[in-house]
């Protein structure tokens, strides 16, 4: 498998939890690490760290700055490495700065990597740069291409349960809905604590209001108290997206960023976040025929503007392929 951005804080970051078994359990694990010319150097230092954790599962690792040799033969490609939004930088700057990036990363997993490879991207505005790697991967199905927003759903799964007073692990069938971005939309109305639903445990003015409010915008808040983007959600996040892709989720609802059919009135051909299940050979699916609020289905209209003006905007800067 391959990791792009490897030297990077979320890539160091969710490396050591890889290689002892996070995503593939006890199977062996054989890693291709991407950089820049410049930070190869940097990237070394990271392998001797690994080595020194003498982890049982580790077979390989293999550097490189070269796409073409990364991608080789993946058979699940990460795509963390991108610019970093910092404070005051706009969605539109960080297309504008990654687009070309997941363009050629695309072009090389399609010329290189495994028929089957499942790539996931991390690096934002992650949904159009997955949209971004799909365009240029010729031969890879769209379906195989998807973005981040694992980070989003465990980020209001964390709100739930500090507002109800119930474990995590009681909660269930929380759904992000559109961009990952300020305009993506979390959903409590179909979740569950146990057997309860979560909208009799809370008010609706909370439920539209500072809950969606709080998880929108969690990003920003964490830029705003530590100076940088979030590191170890983003890196545990993209581990347990990765980790339910390949394993299945047996039934369970999680939250991806997948190329959309027209379901919810999303339109066709836009990467969007939707309550997923995934069966337990990698093939995910789309919950459909849930009945939405009409709230949430106003703003996953706004979200879903959004995410085609970002297409608009990727066409016009020459970042689309095919």
């Amino acid at each position: 498998m391959t990791v792009t951005g490897a030297a990077g804080q979320i890539g160091y970051a969710l490396l050591f939890r890889l290689a002892a078994g996070a995503v593939y359990g006890d199977e062996p694990l054989h890693l291709r690490l991407l950089e820049v010319e410049s930070a190869v150097a940097s990237l070394e230092g990271v392998v001797m760290e690994l080595e020194d954790c003498a982890f049982p599962t580790l077979a390989s690792v293999t550097t490189t700055a070269d796409p073409e040799v990364a991608f080789a033969g993946a058979d699940l490609c990460l795509l963390v490495g991108a610019r970093p939004r910092s404070k005051g930088m706009s969605r539109g700057d960080l297309l504008e700065a990654n687009g070309t990036i997941f363009a050629a990363q695309g072009a090389a997993i399609g010329r290189h990597a495994s028929p089957d490879v499942k790539v996931l991207v991390t690096g934002n505005p992650a949904n159009t740069n997955a949209l971004i790697a799909a365009s240029h991967a010729t031969g890879v199905p769209a379906e195989n291409i998807t973005a981040l927003t694992r980070l989003d759903h465990d980020r209001a799964l964390a709100r739930i349960a500090r507002r109800t007073g119930r474990p995590v692990s009681e909660l269930s069938r929380v759904v992000i809905w559109g961009n990952h971005s300020a305009s993506q939309v979390p959903d409590l109305t179909h979740a569950l604590a146990g057997s309860t639903p979560v909208t009799d445990l809370v008010d609706a003015e909370w439920a539209h209001g500072a809950f969606v409010t709080d998880v929108a915008h969690r990003g920003s808040a964490i830029i705003e108290s530590r100076g940088g983007s979030s590191v170890g959600s983003a890196a545990n996040a993209t581990l347990a997206h990765a980790r339910d892709w390949v394993n299945g989720t047996a039934g369970r609802w999680v939250s991806m960023g997948v190329v959309s059919h027209g379901e919810y009135g999303v339109p066709a051909g836009l990467v969007s976040s939707f309550p997923c299940t995934v069966d337990a050979d990698g093939s995910w699916h789309i919950v459909e025929g849930l009945d939405l609020d009409p709230v949430v289905r106003e703003r996953l209209a706004a979200t879903s503007r959004e995410l085609e003006d970002e297409r608009d905007t990727a066409a016009r800067l020459g970042l689309l392929g095919a």
